[in-house]
């Protein structure tokens, strides 16, 4: 029973930072909502919102982040909210950002393919390693679709693309019904795991090696080799027969058949 109870206790955490982030993302939906960070403090719970646009966050004097954290406060069970503001230094690579325009533009009458496309030049010119853009729903009738643009190198699973991802996602309301838009981007400057270097030996503390010289032993004039078999057209060792003496034909022929007969 403790052990569920210590689970239902992080889920429900999990739940409430999950109402505020989505509270958080209408009310500063104008002033390009970024992100949240929560962090758990001995006064209480730190929670950080990342915006484009900080001073429409603020508001003056204070007022309007005043009235998020009292709403922080009321409404949700979060102990103790204190609720900060960090500027965004390159909303480019902002992937909850760039979602954000995305569907603003949607909605303003952009083509799907024009702002597709323009979301992801933008993206890939601010240096970016990578980045996928999804539009789902209804783009030019009354069926369901859904269309890709991508660049770069992507992961799409695993604990490389939880790790190395930024994942936005935002909704366009047309006439014709809802569409999804979401943005994820390879950061910039991130080191795949098959990614590797071999270093010098000065980077780790080695000395360089020393030139070797190779050295040749022995005269460089080789003798040629010795043919085994004779070239064509060459005799190496002509064997002649002398005759012995000048014997007529006729005599010749008999001592042959002479010779035959006794054996």
């Amino acid at each position: 029973m403790a052990q569920n109870s210590t689970i239902r206790k992080f889920i429900n955490r999990n739940v409430e930072r999950l109402l505020v982030r989505e509270f958080l993302l209408e009310k500063t939906s104008r002033a390009g909502f970024g992100g949240l960070d929560f962090q758990r403090t001995p006064e209480g719970t730190k929670v950080t919102l990342s915006a484009e646009r900080v001073g429409m966050v603020i508001g003056r004097k204070g007022k309007i982040i005043n009235e998020l954290q009292s709403r922080l406060q009321s409404d949700f069970d979060i102990e103790n909210p204190r609720l900060e503001v960090a500027e965004i230094d390159n909303p480019e690579l902002n992937a909850q950002v760039m979602a954000s325009k995305l569907a603003s533009a949607l909605e303003r009458g952009w083509y799907f393919r024009r702002a597709g496309h323009s979301t992801l030049l933008n993206i890939m010119n601010a240096g970016a390693k990578g980045c996928l853009v999804v539009l789902s729903g209804k783009l030019t009738g009354s069926r369901n679709r859904t269309q890709k643009f991508q660049a770069g190198h992507i992961k799409y699973c695993g604990d490389t693309a939880l790790q190395f991802m930024d994942v936005g996602f935002s909704v366009c309301v047309k006439k014709l019904g809802t569409i999804g838009c979401t943005v994820a981007i390879m950061r910039p400057g991130v080191k795949l795991p098959h990614e590797i270097r071999i270093k010098d030996r000065h980077e780790v503390g080695l000395s360089p090696l020393a030139d070797v010289a190779i050295i040749k032993e022995g005269s460089l004039e080789l003798p040629e080799p010795i043919a085994d078999e004779a070239p064509e057209g060459e005799i190496l060792e002509e064997v002649v027969d002398e005759p012995a003496e000048d014997v007529p034909v006729e005599e010749a022929v008999a001592e042959e058949t002479t010779e035959e007969a006794n054996e």
